[in-house]
């Protein structure tokens, strides 16, 4: 007996011509794309310009044949007609000038809205992603490549041939009209009834091609989730059901290429009726026409209008609207979505509730005193795991950090600092408990403007040092770089460099250099709660304090991800981490309460802490007890003739955390 094959999830309905209709997609792309186009109403101008060129070469061209036939070969003036023949051909010339002045103007038109396209996308994709971190899909990647390129291109050929289209028919109209305006009455019926038929499959092929990109986003979207949860999948037994899904998706893409197809072939009529009825029919009529005074060579100048002129340039019209037109407006109705707006945190109350019972045999000493302002971001028995059967991560943490408060996170590799971190940044959300910013539930939205996070491999572009260093504060001045540049020791970066205007490359950078320019890239955007998932572990330890002390001394709040105890004993209190279990304190407490904490300050210290004769571990590298802070690189007061923080390339030893 065969396994019964397991139900079909309901398929969505299709969308159906009355829907396209009524979802108004040319409304929406000509709103968008009326700005876009008066912005370069210039560039429409000169694209105007050059192709009146090529009409003054498709009027000489089938005039010049009339007249070269009535006033000179058949005139018997063998003279007169080759030279209507010679002006005819040279009106060539002109329009390969044309050719090249077009597509100079063309790039203006084209690449705008590729690049406009792209950010757009990202846009959506960022706020997606802020709003809803667990409900991201392939759909943006798909639209920043493939369908971005799809709309460049077929943008460029529709600009083009629309452009050929109307210069060449307008041409070959005036030509017509100046061999004998009867001629009219036979060419314009066949054209005008094959472009209603072809305007007739507009709407039924968008609609046709926007259930194609529909089904081909659904079945890229739940390929690349399969893909990412096949030991899910294998785990659970759903392998039947998912393959059952991709089925159905592979099927419903199908039946929209079918449709597509059939519809297709209605335009295939259209464009006959267009550029073959003509000339047959000025044939039929040609008897009757000379009977009634039209010259052979106006007959022979008309039928070289249709057959080089006009069947040509309806050819290449409808060809391109046919196969890239409705996709075209398909996908730059796809880039007219407005971004999802936030959704409201309708958890909270319910989190709370589940977990308001199990708090209380959780250690109180993880939260910062009651007095005083909110917390600046506050964890309420948070609970997270990477998956249903998985074992948490976090488990039940209540955690809270005060403005200006300095936090280090310390514990073993793979003990859920780096997703504290992220739990705490708003980038993952917890499957339980509740995360807040101010007093309030996290939302996507006010992520830029209440933290940044800092992770281990830094985040540099091509580009200028200036861009580089602004990129979170575009406003940001002279003066405050200069400032963050002698608090956080990019003295010898900038040297190196020439200025901040200088070109910066990302491959030519050390790690610690990259680290360091993301540090200035925080620094300047002083957020209320700066996040540095181990950001300084590619610096030396005098850098390192200098950038710690240098964030410590701004007035938001510093979680630092430590892998150096000196890190660590900055701090006004750790957090250690061993898995679910936690534990806070000052590093005098931890050192007397946590045996992990000992362990740990038992690795570090023989690399990099000397100890007193007490065995406890100093303050800071020669410095006695009761005497003041001094500066990174000083002894016995003394200041230090080495730059302080310039060793950025160095690469610590392995961290124990």
């Amino acid at each position: 007996m065969k396994p019964s094959r397991p139900p079909r999830p309901p398929r969505p309905p299709r969308p159906t011509d009355a829907d396209a209709r009524r979802n108004g997609a040319l409304t929406r792309v000509t709103r968008d794309a009326r700005p876009f186009l008066r912005a370069r109403t210039g560039t429409v101008l000169g694209l105007a310009g050059w192709s009146l060129l090529e009409l003054v070469q498709t009027f000489l061209g089938g005039f010049g044949v009339a007249r070269a036939l009535d006033h000179g070969f058949l005139a018997g003036r063998p003279l007169t007609g080759l030279l209507w023949l010679a002006v005819a051909a040279v009106a060539v010339l002109p329009a390969q000038l044309a050719t090249r002045g077009v597509f100079g103007r063309l790039a203006d038109l084209v690449e705008p809205l590729r690049d406009g396209l792209v950010r757009r996308a990202v846009s959506r994709a960022l706020s997606g992603a802020l709003a809803h971190p667990a409900g991201t899909t392939a759909r943006s990647l798909s639209q920043v490549t493939h369908q971005s390129e799809i709309a460049r291109d077929g943008w460029a050929g529709l600009v083009l041939t629309l452009r050929s289209f109307v210069f060449t028919v307008t041409g070959a109209v005036a030509g017509l009209l100046a061999l004998e305006p009867r001629l009219l009455l036979i060419v314009l019926p066949p054209l005008v009834l094959g472009a209603a038929l072809f305007l007739a499959t507009l709407l039924p092929m968008a609609a046709r091609q926007r259930d194609y990109l529909t089904a081909d986003e659904a079945y890229a979207a739940h390929a690349g989730k399969a893909a990412a949860d096949l030991r899910d999948i294998a785990a659970a037994g759903a392998a039947d059901r998912t393959v059952a899904e991709s089925r159905d998706l592979a099927e419903d893409q199908v039946r929209a290429a079918r449709s597509l197809a059939r519809w297709s072939g209605v335009r295939v009529v259209a464009l006959a009726v267009c550029g073959r009825f003509p000339p047959l029919l000025l044939l039929l009529g040609a008897p009757w026409l000379l009977r009634n005074g039209l010259t052979p060579g106006a007959l022979v100048g008309a039928l070289t209008y249709l057959t080089q002129a006009l069947a040509p340039a309806v050819q290449a019209l409808m060809t391109m609207l046919s196969t890239v037109g409705g996709r075209l407006l398909v996908v730059l109705d796809r880039f007219t979505d407005a971004p999802p707006p936030p959704a409201e945190d309708k958890t909270e109350d319910k989190t709370e509730d589940k977990t308001e019972d199990k708090t209380e045999d959780k250690i109180d000493d993880r939260r910062a005193p009651a007095q005083g302002p909110a917390p600046v971001a506050e964890l309420r028995a948070v609970t997270f795991a990477y998956g249903p059967a998985a074992h948490p991560v976090l488990d039940r943490l209540s955690l809270s950090v005060a403005p200006g408060e300095h936090l280090a996170v310390v514990g073993p590799s793979g003990s859920g600092k780096s997703t504290l971190a992220a739990v705490l940044a708003g980038v993952e959300a917890p499957t339980g408990g509740a995360v807040l910013w101010h007093g309030r539930p996290v939302r996507g939205a006010d992520a830029t403007s209440v933290r940044v996070l800092l992770p281990q491999h830094a985040y540099v572009f091509t580009g200028s040092l200036r861009d580089n260093l602004r990129y979170l504060r575009p406003d940001a001045s002279d003066r405050s770089i200069a400032a963050m540049i002698d608090a956080l020791g990019l003295d010898p970066l900038l040297s190196r460099l020439g200025s901040l205007d200088a070109a910066l490359e990302p491959d030519r950078l050390s790690q610690g250099e990259r680290q360091l320019v993301a540090l200035g890239r925080a620094y300047l955007a002083a957020r209320p709660l700066t996040i540095l998932d181990e950001a300084t572990s590619r610096l030396d330890p005098a850098a390192e304090t200098r950038a710690e002390r240098a964030f410590a001394a701004l007035p938001g709040a510093l979680v630092v991800v430590a892998h150096r105890l000196s890190s660590a004993r900055r701090a006004d209190r750790i957090l250690v981490m061993d898995g679910p279990r936690t534990r806070c304190g000052t590093s005098a407490e931890l050192l007397r309460t946590s045996a992990l904490y000992r362990d740990l300050a038992g690795l570090w210290e023989p690399d990099e802490e000397p100890r007193r004769k007490d065995g406890e571990p100093d303050e800071e590298p020669g410095r006695k007890d009761g005497e003041p802070d001094e500066e990174p690189g000083r002894k016995n007061g003394e200041p230090d003739t080495r730059p302080v923080g310039s060793g950025v390339i160095s690469t610590p030893p392995p961290s124990p955390v």
